[in-house]
């Protein structure tokens, strides 16, 4: 399989665009604009690492869903040019990298066929784009040179088109005309030669045309839409409440989690269920508190956000999370989810165990939950059973739990 390196060009401040922050770090259907861009990458199953440069001033402190990801992610510093932060994040790629796919930031909406398509067609020809073709008849311009001052070839952008100083200088026949897009890709040693140059360009597209190399185009989308001015901002807010070009996040209206834990009962440990001590002679054996309630909600919001399970962020190994509270495991793996764009519906837990009984301990249970997930006690289900004298649990020799979890896009929870 082709190794592919997503390059998010996302270095940009957006002075001109007028926010007062980086246009890519704006919202759009509740989502941040960059986040859905790089999603988008994550995501793909061609893609196999994602590099985003973003602006040097937020590399130390970078949004919440640029540090966890569920594929290898790397942040590098922008440059003054576009083509200088797509060459710093270049150095940063791996070094198994073939293909290089280069993406806008402010592009939130690509969906993974044009980005498949884009790879597949640099991984065979060299280099290609996705583009769209021109829907209406295109005019090559000029401007009218009212007197000696006025120098031909002068920049059109250096006079107004409503001044009445431009005027048309060819009809361009509008089937050869394409409007192109991102993703754009290129096998590595292709991209290596453009970012040589070191000169001027609006893509990297034709850095690799100036050294000879030919451009594939794929097919794009019109949703694939580039966020440049203000208005352009009413047109994504479309877009992301149409669905189309949606990332696995906006797709999905709700995600289920599982989670299972079990522990050993000892004599000397306290029994914390819930985060509440249960008067018991015996206790769970574990690196933390081993609360198999705490233990199992945290595996099931874990896994619907397809962030693991709690040994990959809390390891036993780790002296920090010795005699931990798992209360605060599960606020902590709580913030994650929410860092990811997600909120917890509800959960639903049952506690499997012989003696003692907890019935008059659900509700602080509940309530203890409740907090550390940040959502209301009626969202908090726990339950107990008996194994009815079965197994290890029925003869009393463990404690076991298990957990359901939804979860939801932020603002999708009905």
């Amino acid at each position: 399989m082709t190794f592919v390196t997503a390059i998010i060009a996302a270095g940009g401040r957006g002075t001109r665009f007028g926010a007062g922050a980086p246009k890519q770090l704006l919202m759009v259907g509740d989502r941040p604009i960059l986040e859905r861009s790089v999603t988008a990458f994550v995501d793909h199953p061609s893609v196999h690492e994602v590099v985003v440069a973003i602006p040097h001033e937020l590399v130390s402190d970078p949004p919440g869903y640029l540090r966890h990801a569920t594929k290898p992610l790397q942040i590098v510093a922008g440059g003054s040019r576009r083509q200088d932060s797509v060459a710093n994040a270049f150095h940063a790629a791996s070094g198994q990298t073939e293909v290089v796919v280069i993406h806008d930031a402010v592009r939130p909406f690509v969906s993974a066929d044009v980005i498949a398509r884009t790879i597949a067609a640099a991984a065979e020809w060299g280099a290609a784009l996705a583009a769209m073709p021109a829907r209406d008849t295109v005019k090559r311009a000029e401007l009218v040179c009212r007197d000696a001052r006025d120098q031909a070839g002068a920049p059109l952008a250096a006079r107004s088109v409503s001044n009445g100083e431009v005027v048309v200088a060819q009809t361009l026949p509008r089937e050869t005309i394409f409007l192109a897009q991102t993703p754009q890709a290129f096998r590595r040693e292709v991209l290596r030669e453009a970012l040589a140059l070191g000169v001027d360009a609006t893509d990297e597209a034709a850095l690799a045309e100036r050294t000879g190399h030919r451009v594939r185009l794929v097919e794009g989308e019109a949703s694939n839409i580039k966020i440049t001015t203000p208005e352009d901002l009413v047109i994504a807010e479309a877009i992301a409440r149409s669905g189309r070009g949606a990332s696995r996040a906006d797709r999905a209206f709700s995600r289920a989690g599982t989670g299972y834990d079990l522990h050993r009962l000892v004599a000397g440990r306290p029994l914390v269920l819930g985060g509440v001590t249960v008067a018991s002679d015996v206790g769970a054996l574990g690196h933390s508190d081993a609360d198999v309630v705490c233990h199992a909600v945290t595996d099931a919001i874990l896994g619907g956000a397809s962030r693991g399970d709690i040994g990959r962020h809390f390891p036993d190994s780790d002296p920090r999370w010795k005699d931990a509270s798992s209360l605060d495991l599960l606020a902590r793996a709580a913030r994650l989810v929410r860092d990811d764009g997600l909120e917890i519906g509800n959960v639903d837990v049952t506690v499997i165990l012989e003696r003692p009984k907890i019935r008059n301990q659900i509700e602080a249970m509940r309530s203890a939950v409740a907090t550390a997930l940040g959502v209301g006690i009626a969202d908090v289900s726990i339950k107990a059973k008996t194994n009815e004298g079965f197994d290890a649990i029925g003869r009393g020799e463990a404690v076991a739990a298990h957990a359901i979890a939804m979860l939801w896009p932020f603002g999708m929870q009905p």
